[in-house]
């Protein structure tokens, strides 16, 4: 599979037909991991988080068409956090559920661990990007021979020394650290195309 360029305004544009089954699928891969962890880490049930993300999806199928990209007004992931925000708000005032967030009962500091567009939102933007680099990992994984993958992965996300991989994979030092920025340099651009979609 290849990585097909997608702009923040041109994949906003395809998610405007429903029946683009290539937008949405790439839409669900940057988000759906990454809203799914943050509603479990906020005190919902696995069961709870996935209808609150269908909710979600369904919401930005039906609204799509009426957002437009305006990067002074907000960028599109704001308004997700928002959507995803409130939903969250609705479902816990609307469904009559208690759940137990960490650290209490009380339902005002459940909302309140909830991220919003403030500063508590890095946590939506910490996992957003590892999203991103996940699924630009996994698109790009095939665009290399194994060893250079391998190379790659061991001491740019393992941690692992160049000469110790370079040992395990019978390669050179200098070749595992071609291998690397190899593999680095065309991540960068993946993950940059898939981190327009903002």
């Amino acid at each position: 599979m290849t990585l097909t360029p997608s702009t923040r305004a041109s994949l906003l544009l395809r998610l405007r037909d429903s029946q683009d089954r290539d937008a949405w699928a790439e839409f669900v891969n940057i988000y759906e991991q990454t809203i799914y962890r943050l509603l479990r880490h906020n005190g919902l049930q696995d069961a709870d988080a996935r209808e609150v993300l269908q909710e979600l999806f369904l919401i930005v199928n039906r609204n799509i068409e009426r957002f437009e990209y305006d990067r002074e007004k907000g960028t599109f992931r704001g308004w997700l956090r928002r959507v995803s925000r409130n939903l969250v708000i609705n479902w816990l005032k609307h469904r009559d559920r208690r759940l137990t967030p960490r650290g209490g009962s009380d339902m005002q500091s459940m909302l309140d661990m909830i991220p919003s567009d403030g500063p508590e939102s890095t946590q939506f933007d910490r996992e957003f990007h590892r999203a991103v680099f996940h699924r630009a990992a996994e698109l790009v994984r095939a665009e290399f021979h194994s060893e250079t993958w391998q190379a790659f992965w061991e001491t740019g996300v393992l941690g692992i020394s160049p000469a110790d991989t370079a040992k395990k994979l019978g390669m050179s030092v200098g070749a595992v650290r071609v291998a690397k920025c190899r593999v680095l340099a065309r991540l960068r651009v993946a993950v940059t195309e898939l981190e327009a979609i903002q």
